[in-house]
């Protein structure tokens, strides 16, 4: 297999995400109980054999970087190559936040002009998956295309308004492209991923901002597409996939992991997601707790009941507090006698005694962290 090396953009608009976004990027936002977004895609690509990758940065990195560290738990510290951090080059024109992945990747051009690998895999940050990036490699190497990209068929990735969509003839080509449509013709949903020469990226990304473009879809697969400048296929991702754009699929993902068959599509055992160590007691569940159908992690105190939940590190339920289809992140406390709901608590979280909090399944409540309530 040919030298590949990964770019992960971690710029996407958060809005949506509301609370929990506030303080990180999506990349950085806690899932499945220890896991974070950007662990699934530096997985993947490690997995794929790739030794160089690179994070480029936008606005609220810190709690990224703190998270990613040297790279060792992806085996990505050694000499040469390894985990390249790239954080905004600020200049008077850039105040810390590009207009587009384009521009990202034009203030990186010495990263890419000093990389010696020869293809480059281009991810965004906030679609979890578990690619098998070898077969990809594999296909795009076997058509001779200058680029391709990933899709996925899933109809739960297809957005209003939202995403870019693209249609694929029998030979595997790309014919056309939707971006943003109001309601999505086709049925492939292109995930964000593409595999091209890093040269020849170099040269697209180049020619794009010269001429004042900057989104990837709009400004240039679509010109790449309809205009014939390269020949872009795709490659079918037949595995599970989540779009983590709003405070309801973030909600969704989670509660997905909680069944079985999907745990077991998304932690493949030859495709193993790896992230950040941190050493903890095991959980702790009392004589008179109950827990059903939940992920807890280590470090967790159970006394109360606590029925299809996610805990992360360190919470703890007081006795007779009740936990109903929510997520609360590290260090959470719910105090004795509380009943909470359809509710996603962030870090350092303290519901008080006897408080109840009861939110909508359609539409979970969000608290901020660090807030007592």
């Amino acid at each position: 297999m040919k030298d590949v090396m990964g770019i992960i953009y971690t710029g996407e608009n958060d809005a949506r995400l509301r609370e929990l976004t506030i303080i990180r990027a999506i990349a950085a936002l806690p899932v499945a109980g220890r896991f974070r977004v950007i662990d699934f895609l530096v997985s993947s690509m490690v997995n794929g054999g790739m030794k160089n990758i690179g994070v480029i940065m936008q606005k609220n990195y810190h709690s990224l970087m703190d998270h990613l560290g040297s790279g060792k738990e992806w085996d990505l510290h050694g000499k040469n190559n390894g985990l390249h951090i790239l954080p905004p080059f600020l200049t008077r024109e850039n105040v810390g936040q590009y207009p587009g992945v384009l521009d990202a990747l034009r203030s990186n051009t010495d990263y890419l002009n000093h990389s010696k690998q020869e293809l480059v895999v281009l991810s965004n940050s906030n679609i979890i998956y578990n690619a098998n990036f070898k077969e990809m490699i594999a296909y795009y190497e076997s058509t001779g295309a200058d680029v391709t990209l990933m899709y996925t068929k899933d109809p739960s990735m297809k957005r209003d308004e939202f995403g870019t969509y693209i249609a694929v003839d029998e030979s595997g080509t790309v014919t056309d492209i939707e971006v943003e449509p109001t309601h999505p013709t086709y049925d492939n949903t292109f995930m964000q991923v593409l595999l091209m020469k890093r040269e020849f990226l170099k040269a697209l990304v180049d020619r794009a901002v010269a001429h004042g473009l900057h989104d990837l879809s709009k400004d240039l697969l679509l010109r790449l597409v309809q205009e014939k400048q390269a020949k872009v296929n795709a490659y079918e991702y037949t595995g599970v996939c989540w779009n983590i754009d709003s405070v309801q699929s973030y909600f969704k993902f989670n509660m997905d992991i909680l069944q079985p068959e999907i745990r077991k599509r998304l932690f493949v055992d030859d495709l193993p997601v790896f992230t950040k160590v941190r050493d903890e007691m095991p959980a702790f569940y009392s004589n008179d707790s109950k827990t059903v159908n939940s992920l807890v992690a280590d470090g967790c105190v159970i006394e109360g009941t606590v029925e299809n939940s996610i805990l992360f590190r360190g919470v703890k339920i007081a006795p007779n507090a009740r936990i109903n289809n929510c997520i609360i992140m590290q260090d959470g406390q719910v105090q004795e006698g509380a009943f909470i709901e359809n509710c996603i608590l962030d870090k350092q979280t303290v519901i008080k005694r006897n408080t109840r909090l009861i939110g909508p399944e359609a539409y979970p409540i969000v608290i901020a962290k660090n807030v007592v309530i």
